[in-house]
């Protein structure tokens, strides 16, 4: 038995060999790949990095796991026999140089990463040749220049890295060919105007496009695609108001992010009872108010909301802390008068909230009595720089800050005749 064995392993052995010095490169992906090292300034090779194995007197997918070519790329068997380039992916070890002039003819590629380095120059149109790429990131590094519309050639790209670069311009309109793409990022570059049409993506579930200079959402209603969960445009310039139909539509709608921009108006009411909507961040805007539902029933799944730094008016909403998943609200530096409601004390109580701020506001009269009850480390909550009668440090959210004076207060005719004779007797 030990016999039979020993020649069964004896004959796979000799199989694997023959594999081995069977399997060769094909020529033209090792030309690719020799272009690639050439594109990279030799002075940012150092060692130890990917680039520096790269030894191109040996076959590159023969040697992947010898002393050579160690790292950054991988092989696969096409159906002729020969080894072809599936994957490049790089090393952030800081490669600098230009990668536009590149015609990557790599027909089997299916990811390309050059992410992390300081790669610079346009994206080259050429990327339209790699027909079976599905993973692209280029992220991290300093490409010029505008997206190529070749980008949209890609019939099975899923995943789409851009972000930190220097690109401009706009999204170009060919991108909605790639019906097979998921994850779409381009946050931190100078990308402008308006934000263009992407409604044809009916697979995209992440669009990140925070930090750019956006201007406007366009006029289609329907230029987000339906299939989002996760839509982030913070830190642009876009103005306006924001309009229910540019996002109840998407129905799987998990994380909205608009802060940093300069919209303004009316927030309405429709968009807390969004039926997937769990995070919604609209701070450091210019929103005047904020509409209450036409439905009074609480529905939605609506867990963080973050409306601070706006200049909102009015009493403060009590359908807000009505809602039943909301764990976090901060309402904070905005315009907000009157007394705080019970509802928003009962909403602190409860075990599972665990964060109220409603500092930098115009809030008046005293601090309901179910809040005073809130344990010290159960919730974070602030009611500091308001116009309350009183608020003394003995109360933790009464801790980092001190109450508006009587004269900031009447400043804005909010502050009723008791509150001026109790500070009077204060005083």
């Amino acid at each position: 038995m030990k016999q039979v064995h020993f020649l069964i392993n004896a004959i796979l052995c000799v199989l694997c060999l023959v594999v081995v010095v069977d399997s060769r490169t094909h020529p033209r992906d090792i030309e690719a790949l020799q272009d690639l090292k050439r594109s990279i300034d030799s002075k940012s090779i150092r060692p130890g990095s990917c680039l520096i194995s790269w030894d191109f007197s040996v076959d590159p997918c023969d040697h992947i796991f010898s002393a050579n070519f160690t790292c950054g790329i991988r092989c696969d068997f096409s159906l002729a026999g020969l080894s072809r380039v599936t994957e490049i992916s790089l090393d952030g070890a800081g490669y600098s140089g230009s990668v536009t002039n590149i015609t990557w003819l790599l027909p089997y590629l299916h990811t390309l990463d050059l992410s992390g380095n300081s790669l610079s120059g346009s994206l080259p149109e050429s990327l339209s040749n790699l027909i079976r790429l599905r993973r692209l990131s280029l992220s991290k590094n300093s490409f010029t220049l505008s997206i190529p519309n070749s980008l949209g050639s890609l019939p099975h790209l899923e995943e789409l890295y851009l972000d930190d670069n220097q690109l401009s311009g706009s999204i170009p309109l060919s991108l909605n060919k790639l019906s097979h793409l998921k994850d779409f990022a381009v946050q931190q570059n100078q990308l402008s105007g308006e934000f263009p049409f992407l409604g044809s993506l009916n697979n995209l579930y992440s669009f990140d496009a925070s930090n750019n200079n956006f201007s406007s959402f366009g006029s289609n209603p329907l230029s987000l695609p339906i299939s989002l969960i996760s839509f982030s445009m913070r830190n642009n310039s876009l103005k306006g108001e924001i309009m229910p139909t540019h996002f109840l539509h998407m129905q799987n709608l998990q994380v909205l992010d608009l802060s940093y921009n300069e919209l303004a108006g009316a927030i309405t009411g429709e968009i807390f009872h969004h039926p997937s909507l769990q995070q919604l961040n609209l701070s450091h805007n210019q929103f005047s108010s904020v509409k209450s539902p036409s439905s009074r029933e609480q529905r939605g799944n609506i867990v963080a909301v973050d409306l601070s730094y706006n200049q909102i008016n009015g009493l403060l909403p009590k359908f807000l802390a009505e809602l039943p998943n909301l764990s976090a609200l901060s309402l904070e530096h905005n315009r907000f008068t009157g007394m705080i409601p019970p509802v928003y004390a009962l909403k602190v109580s409860t075990a599972s909230f665990q964060r109220l701020l409603l500092g930098g506001n115009y809030l008046f009269g005293p601090i309901p009595d179910p809040l005073k009850r809130v344990e010290p480390g159960s919730a974070t909550v602030s009611l500091v720089d308001n116009c309350l009668y009183t608020c003394p440090v003995s109360f933790f959210f009464c801790q980092g800050g001190v109450q508006k004076s009587l004269i900031q207060c009447k400043r804005w005719h909010l502050i009723p005749k008791e509150f001026s004779l109790v500070n009077q007797l204060k005083a």
